[in-house]
């Protein structure tokens, strides 16, 4: 059975505000992304289907504190929380916050290719 671990997973992006690594385990992909500041990635998701996150993620939370956001509510979870994000959300999140996160491979492929045309764009990477 395929297996992921944090230290052992390389790291694939390391920008000022968050480290990522991701390991494919077939359908789906666990990433371990680490938030060095505090964030509000919505300018990223432009050209996105309502500009929002078109991936369903699920995750814990290890340190810190991560809010979805969608049209009609918002969802807080903190260290220790499990959480579901459907579709159609966009996220903030606070420095020193860790998730160990599992995404349909397919859809965050789909979902990495535009973020990194959007943060190349901003000049970010």
């Amino acid at each position: 059975m395929p297996a992921a671990n944090r230290m052992t997973t390389e790291v694939a992006i390391d920008i000022a505000p968050v480290e990522g690594r991701y390991r494919d385990l077939g359908k789906f992909t666990v990433g371990f992304e680490t938030y060095k500041q505090d964030l509000d990635p919505a300018p990223y998701f432009g050209g996105l289907p309502d500009d929002r996150c078109p991936c369903e993620h699920w995750g814990i939370v290890t340190a810190g504190r991560i809010t979805f956001r969608w049209p009609d509510r918002m969802e807080t979870y903190t260290e220790g929380d499990a959480y579901y994000a459907p579709p159609g959300h966009l996220p903030l999140v606070t420095a020193g916050t860790s998730v160990v996160e599992f995404s349909t491979t397919e859809e965050l492929s789909e979902l990495m290719s535009v973020l990194e045309k959007n943060l190349h764009d901003a000049a970010v990477i």
